[in-house]
C-alpha cells in the first residue's frame, strides 16, 4: 500500500487513545470467537482443536457446561503458565483466559435467538473458522491471546525444543483425533477444515491483503527495463549492486514496488525487452515513499 500522509490528515493518538482502541479491539476479537463457538461450531460438534475442542468433547460425553470446562482449565493452564514459562510469558494470556469463557458462557443462548438449521456441517464449518479467524485476527494483532492451549504448546516449545508450529500441529492433531473417536472421522476432517480458514483468516487480519507487489529483477538489459518502469508504468526503480553468488560477477538488479494490477503489464513488458531475465515477485503489504529514493545497495544474489 503506498502511505504518504499529509500531517494535518494525520491526528496523533495518545498512548491512552491507543490502549482504549487496542482493548475494544481485544473485547470484540474474543467476542466473535465466543459467539462462533456457540452458534456454529459447538451445535455442530466439530471437535477442531484447543481448549473449545476438549469442551466440545467433554460436554458429549459427561454433560459438562463448555464455559465452565473452559474456565477451570485456562486457570490450570494459567497457574502451569507462570510455573513454567514465567510471569512475563503469562500476562498476555490472563485477560483472554479469562474473558474468553466467560463470554461463551453470556452467548450460551444465542442460538435461542438465531436459529441455524446445523445439518449441513460443511456450511457450518466455514462460517464457524471465518468468524473465529476474524476474532483471533483481532486478538492477536492487539498483542493478546486467549490462552488455552497456546501455553501448552509454549512449554512444549521451552522444554522440548520443538517448534510452536509443529507443537500446535501435535497438540491440535491429539485433540482432533479425540475427537473422531467420539464423534466420527467425518467430523475430524471438518474440524480440519475450520483449523485452516482460522489459520489463513488470522493471517489475513494480522498481516493484511497485499494491494502491491515488490520484484526484484535480474536482467543483460537493465537500461531498457528501468526505462520501461520509468516512462511506460510511471513507477520508480532502485538499481541494487548484486555479485552472483556462484560465478562471481557483478551484475545489477532492478527493485521496483508496483500496484497488484500492474503486475501483468509488467511482466509482459519485461518478457518482451529480455525473455530471458529472471525475476523474484514477493508481496509488498506497506510501502512508505520515503523510502522510494533511488539508492545502490550492494547485494549478494
Amino acid at each position: 500500500m503506498i502511505f504518504s500522509p499529509k500531517k494535518h490528515q494525520l491526528p496523533i493518538k495518545t498512548k491512552q487513545q491507543q490502549s482504549l482502541q487496542d482493548y475494544l479491539l481485544f473485547i470484540i476479537g474474543v467476542l466473535m470467537v465466543a459467539v462462533s463457538f456457540n452458534l456454529f461450531i459447538l451445535p455442530s460438534k466439530i471437535v477442531y482443536g484447543g481448549v473449545s475442542g476438549i469442551s466440545i468433547i467433554t460436554s458429549h460425553l459427561f454433560k459438562l457446561e463448555p464455559a465452565l470446562f473452559i474456565f477451570y482449565t485456562s486457570i490450570f493452564l494459567l497457574v502451569g503458565s507462570f510455573i513454567l514459562l514465567g510471569k512475563e510469558k503469562t500476562f498476555n494470556s490472563i485477560l483472554g483466559s479469562l474473558l474468553y469463557p466467560i463470554f461463551v458462557g453470556l452467548t450460551a443462548n444465542i442460538r435461542h435467538y438465531i436459529v441455524l438449521d446445523n445439518t449441513d456441517v460443511l456450511l457450518m464449518a466455514i462460517f464457524g473458522g471465518l468468524i473465529t479467524g476474524l476474532g483471533s485476527g483481532l486478538t492477536f494483532k492487539t498483542g493478546f491471546t486467549t490462552g488455552g492451549t497456546d501455553i501448552i504448546c509454549q512449554i512444549i516449545y521451552k522444554y522440548f525444543k520443538i517448534s510452536i508450529g509443529q507443537a500446535t500441529l501435535i497438540v491440535d492433531g491429539l485433540i482432533i483425533l479425540g475427537g473422531s473417536m467420539v464423534f466420527g472421522w467425518e467430523i475430524a476432517m471438518y474440524g480440519i477444515i475450520v483449523i485452516y480458514i482460522i489459520s489463513t483468516i488470522t493471517d489475513k487480519v494480522l498481516l493484511g491483503t497485499s494491494s502491491n507487489k515488490a520484484l526484484y529483477i535480474v536482467t543483460t538489459k537493465e537500461k531498457e527495463v528501468q526505462t520501461y518502469i520509468l516512462e511506460t508504468l510511471h513507477r520508480r526503480v532502485t538499481i541494487l549492486d548484486a555479485e552472483g553468488g556462484f560465478t562471481g560477477q557483478s551484475k545489477k538488479v532492478l527493485m521496483c514496488v508496483i500496484p497488484t494490477n500492474d503486475y501483468f503489464k509488467l511482466t509482459e513488458g519485461l518478457r518482451t525487452i529480455d525473455d530471458k531475465a529472471f525475476f523474484v515477485v514477493t508481496d509488498a503489504y506497506e510501502v512508505s515513499k520515503e523510502n522510494e529514493n533511488i539508492n545502490n545497495r550492494r547485494l549478494l544474489v
